[in-house]
């Protein structure tokens, strides 16, 4: 694991329903007041750009989910993965969730020790480091040893796991009434997304599964997995090897060879395809703070959090595999008959409605499965990734799907989707060469 600069440690955070409910409000009166100011200089004819507007309230928005952490944290990471979703100055605040939060004070951490081991982190340790080499939206990470091991010992905010169900409560209705969305139609995607933020609260959950993926995945070559520690653990302190290596933007400043970026990004497809396809589960937060990334021996990766982990059922695997797949695009009635059992196209639809998301999905698995339609992907053409931004642009300005006041789809492809996307960014941003024909 590698250090990154902290910032001003938090003291205190807001842990109760009232409390983080007039976080979020405080929030909401500063943005409303960025957008009086904002028309009220254009009513006088100043100049007030709305790249400035949205710059105002991307740092107040994103200061307030630092603060308040946990789940709405959570949100900001995936947005930020999801770029067509966000305005420029939002997806660069956001990026911050992905690599350094604000930590928590030397009290506070403490605090956490003892509740759990009657003891102090330094009681625990022969040697602990107060400040946190990383902050993140569950929980941050400080460098210790024992018994000459180097480990990094991540502690969970307070309060984060009870907190989840009540941050849902409180922005689902605002989200519903942007989206003119109906909640019957929504509980279900709702649902799996309060899950898997719960597991990712989970730390003996976490830990089990580390260990049984580190495992099943050992015969894979140039990856490493932290080994864990059950006795130095507890409901909110996870402890496991310090792994070496450089999170994404510190290892590219390092100017890796173009055999060093094709291994790495080798290493990560294979990582997920074995996942997908043989354990038909797979780690769903691939945002680039997840991996630790070497030079040495060709390349590796370090593979750290298991915290979110998407199981996937059968059934799904085969409709998420057979989507992809080069026969199913050339093929018009198999296509309709698996968005029909997928519950994208039904059978109330109108005609107009059903051609048009036929023709949508079409020109998404056209483009989303390119990858693995060919024996060799080049990520490092940034036009895919481009184009495939592009294409959440274009679909989000389809006055049907704007009208469209109810998702489709099975609830199980979020994670599966935001995997992949998140795999296909880091695997551009590496620039890497894959052979991504199956074996």
């Amino acid at each position: 694991m590698s250090d990154s600069p902290s910032s001003t440690p938090l003291d205190s955070l807001p842990t109760t329903k009232v409390a983080r409910a007039a976080r979020f409000a405080k929030t909401g009166l500063s943005v409303g007041a960025n957008y009086v100011k904002h028309y009220a200089k254009r009513a006088v004819g100043a100049d007030s750009p709305t790249a400035d507007l949205h710059a105002q309230n991307a740092a107040e928005l994103y200061g307030a989910l630092s603060e308040m952490k946990g789940s709405v944290l959570k949100v900001a990471q995936m947005l930020a993965m999801e770029k067509n979703i966000l305005p420029a100055a939002y997806a660069e605040q956001f990026a911050q969730a992905q690599y350094q939060t604000p930590p928590l004070s030397g009290p506070l951490v403490s605090k956490a020790f003892r509740d759990a081991f009657g003891k102090s982190p330094f009681e625990v340790f022969d040697e602990f480091d107060p400040a946190a080499r990383q902050a993140a939206s569950i929980g941050q990470v400080h460098f210790a040893r024992k018994d000459g091991r180097a480990l990094a010992v991540k502690v969970q905010y307070p309060g984060v796991a009870a907190s989840i169900r009540s941050d849902i409560r409180l922005v689902k209705p605002v989200a519903l009434r942007v989206l003119g969305l109906d909640e019957a139609t929504v509980r279900p995607y709702l649902a799996e997304v309060e899950t898997r933020l719960l597991e990712e609260t989970d730390y003996a959950l976490e830990l089990r599964r580390g260990q049984q993926l580190a495992t099943a995945c050992a015969h894979l070559p140039h990856l490493e997995f932290p080994q864990y520690y059950p006795a130095l653990s507890a409901n909110r302190i996870l402890t496991m090897d310090w792994l070496p290596g450089q999170h994404l933007r510190e290892f590219l400043a390092t100017s890796p060879s173009q055999p060093v970026r094709n291994q790495l990004g080798q290493t990560l497809w294979d990582f997920y395809q074995f996942q997908l396809h043989t354990l038909r589960q797979v780690h769903a937060d691939p945002h680039p703070g997840n991996f630790l990334l070497r030079a040495e021996h060709g390349g590796t990766v370090g593979v750290l959090d298991f915290g979110c982990v998407k199981e996937i059922p059968a059934d799904v695997h085969r409709l998420f595999t057979a989507l992809l797949a080069p026969e199913t695009l050339r093929d018009e009635a198999r296509l309709t008959a698996l968005l029909t059992e997928a519950g994208v196209l039904r059978p109330d639809d109108a005609p107009a409605r059903r051609a048009f998301y036929l023709s949508t999905m079409q020109a998404s698995l056209e483009l989303v499965g390119r990858p693995f339609r060919q024996p060799v992907f080049n990520f490092g053409d940034p036009a895919f990734l481009q184009a495939l931004y592009a294409l959440g642009d274009d679909l989000m300005q389809q006055p049907e799907l704007r009208q469209q006041r109810e998702p489709r789809g099975s609830e199980h492809f979020i994670y599966l989707n935001r995997t992949y996307v998140g795999l296909f960014a880091l695997l551009t941003e590496l620039g890497a060469e894959v052979r991504t024909a199956a074996a």
